[in-house]
């Protein structure tokens, strides 16, 4: 399956041309490869993906072509999310 169609499907980014626009500019790597959004993803890859403030880490556990909102989670662990700052406590 497709980098931008796992993220989608699954949930992980919103809209299919989000996904994609974020593999193109070379935010996602796979088992710490970087690559583009027509790229496939297999059952045990680890992603990381780059957003503004967050690094999220998620393991492919399982390809569906399509899922309800309930479901997506089945598809993906998270094994990591950082901020690279943490905008909660600096209002403290």
């Amino acid at each position: 399956m497709r980098i931008d169609k796992f993220l989608k499907v699954s949930r992980i980014i919103k809209r299919r041309s989000v996904a994609k626009e974020i593999a193109d500019q070379g935010r996602i790597s796979v088992n710490g490869r970087v690559i583009k959004s027509s790229s496939e993803v297999h059952p045990n890859d680890e992603l990381v993906i780059k957003f503004g403030n967050k690094t999220l880490t998620v393991r492919v556990k399982e390809l569906l072509d399509t899922t309800k909102k309930d479901d997506a989670q089945r598809m993906y662990e998270i094994i990591n999310e950082e901020y690279e700052r943490d905008y909660n406590s600096e209002n403290e």
